[in-house]
């Protein structure tokens, strides 16, 4: 798959690309340390070099000298991370003593622990505790659930199935939404059914009974049947918003974003809605339906407040109307709005080659304490980005490195500076830069993603992965890049008819450059060379310049 982009929209700014520490080496046991914050330092390099076992060892020294129970948290989410059960105890065990209030994180750690180790018993207490906690305690006891499925998939499966059967499930259809396709990813059709008459007596004549099913069947691959469901959906959906919304939603995941407009195009529009249908046909590259939503933005709005202002921009920039673009975000008056306005501009100037002018406005926003923080972190991201487009590596790195020293760890910068050292070949410091990500956010399924496809794709660590595209797939069975990892890791596995299948799928689901490239390679190495070269050919005809294509076409020397 394409080394894994966060989701963008680009009339509104999103995440692109750097930054670093050292490589990975071999852990070994840590001197012990007295002195907390020697220990918490160690322990930071350490996590900065990937070595996450160490990391964990130092973090808990840390927080046995200090007796502080937040480096305690951070030692066990490292340990886990690692995946240093023993370690994981340890830690959690001080963080018990350390802060004794039950907390819902803690629980679902504990429900994960137990779960990994077999403790069937006190991983469902734990577990039922969190479902009776609040109306978030369903997505915690799926995080715990999904945290145990590499160590033990049975196990998971059966307490999934007593949870399903309990008569403490929240009497809310979103748990039961989520339980569903927990169960269909981890291939439990019967499980699935048994959830779906539940679902049925539970919630009769509810649309989104038909939503779960269309989702289980467009996560099982059939795609054709998800449609047809979704279909009947349409007329009840121009009645009901949230309906509307959802059906959309999954109109999108199905791979068809010009129709997801089209279906949120019914019913009174605000600026949610012109947002939301322009990123979607922006993501179909309809211009023509992007033109027509610029004239109904402008035609529905006498007196445009700064939203609306700001969307105009938006589309104008998108469709190349640079001077109208410049007009409508100088005319946005108030903040936030006139902040990301900036942002914006600053992307006119440079595509007009006023490039000295873009710079000097993202400094400007960098140095600004007035403004928010997320929109002084953009500054460095978009000009980052813009330094790539000029071809200016050591002002791209500098402005990586001016942004994190700004805003350590923060996971927008981290996440593009390890696409930035994945880009120069430095993989070691690419992934220690994924795994900072993941301590903080361990299920984070983007970074999971991109960590799990860079070490297949640039590795020969093809089980770890593997093991990491899991974690993702479970959370995200539907989503295109990761099917497409998967596909990719099966490959390098050597499991060529497996990752076929895969990697059909995900270019049924997503029409991407990169996986008709993986396509194209697969099946070049299995002795299908013309349908490789079909497969290449729309790999060019999408872009010409990708480079998974040039790379799968430079090893079969086509």
């Amino acid at each position: 798959m394409p080394m894994p982009q966060r989701p963008r929209f680009r009339l509104l700014l999103s995440v692109v690309l750097l930054l670093c520490v050292g490589s990975v080496h071999a852990a070994k046991p840590p001197p012990r340390l007295e002195d907390p914050l020697q220990a918490t330092m160690a322990g930071e390099f350490a996590l900065q070099a990937g070595q996450l076992d160490e990391a964990a060892r130092q973090y808990l020294q840390a927080a046995r000298s200090a007796r502080d129970p937040v480096l305690a948290e951070r030692a066990t989410r490292i340990a886990l991370l690692a995946n240093e059960d023993a370690l994981a105890r340890q830690c959690f065990d001080l963080w018990q003593a350390l802060a004794p209030q039950v907390t819902v994180s803690r629980q679902a750690v504990a429900a994960t622990l137990d779960l990994r180790a077999g403790k069937r018993r006190p991983a469902r207490r734990e577990l039922k505790g969190l479902l009776a906690s609040g109306d978030d305690g369903w997505k915690q006891v799926l995080a715990a659930l999904i945290g145990a499925v590499g160590q033990q998939p049975k196990l998971v499966v059966s307490v999934l199935g007593d949870l399903v059967d309990d008569r403490g499930m929240p009497n809310k259809l979103e748990p039961w939404l989520g339980f569903g396709g927990l169960a269909q990813r981890l291939d439990q059709p019967a499980l699935v059914e048994r959830i779906v008459k539940q679902v049925v007596a539970r919630f009769p004549g509810e649309p989104r009974v038909a939503l779960l099913r269309a989702q289980l069947l467009r996560e099982g691959g059939k795609l054709d049947e998800a449609r047809s469901l979704l279909a009947g959906l349409e007329d009840a959906a121009k009645r009901s918003a949230p309906l509307r919304w959802s059906l959309a939603g999954e109109y999108d995941a199905l791979g068809d974003p010009a129709k997801a407009a089209a279906v949120l195009a019914h019913g009174p529009q605000d600026e949610t809605s012109y947002t939301q249908r322009a990123a979607l046909l922006d993501k179909a590259h309809d211009a023509a339906g992007l033109t027509s939503l610029y004239e109904e933005a402008k035609r529905e709005a006498t007196r445009p407040d700064p939203n609306r202002r700001l969307l105009l921009g938006q589309l104008a920039e998108v469709l190349e109307r640079h001077d109208e673009a410049l007009a409508w975000y100088a005319s946005v008056p108030a903040e936030p709005a006139r902040a990301i306005a900036q942002l914006r501009s600053a992307n006119v100037l440079f595509e007009l080659g006023r490039k000295q002018d873009a710079f000097d406005g993202l400094h400007a926003m960098q140095s600004d304490a007035l403004i928010e923080d997320d929109t002084r972190r953009d500054a460095y991201l978009l000009e980052a980005d813009l330094r790539l487009k000029d071809k200016d590596a050591a002002g791209e790195l500098d402005a990586y490195a001016r942004g994190l020293a700004a805003f350590a760890d923060d996971q927008a910068l981290l996440y593009s500076r390890a696409l930035l050292w994945e880009r120069r070949d430095d993989i070691p410091r690419a992934e220690a830069d994924f795994r900072r990500i993941l301590v903080s956010a361990p299920d984070d399924v983007i970074t999971l993603n991109a960590l799990g496809y860079t070490l297949a794709d640039r590795t020969t660590r093809y089980k770890e992965a593997l093991e990491l595209i899991d974690r993702a797939r479970v959370a995200e069975p539907g989503n295109a890049a990761i099917v497409d990892s998967y596909g990719w890791v099966l490959f390098r596995l050597g499991r060529n008819a497996e990752a076929l299948d895969h990697l059909r799928r995900a270019y049924a689901l997503q029409k991407d450059a990169d996986i008709a490239s993986h396509l194209g390679l697969v099946l070049w190495a299995v002795g299908r060379k013309d349908e490789a070269r079909r497969y290449f050919d729309e790999a060019r005809k999408i872009d010409p310049d990708n480079r998974s294509l040039q790379r799968a076409l430079q090893e079969v020397g086509a």
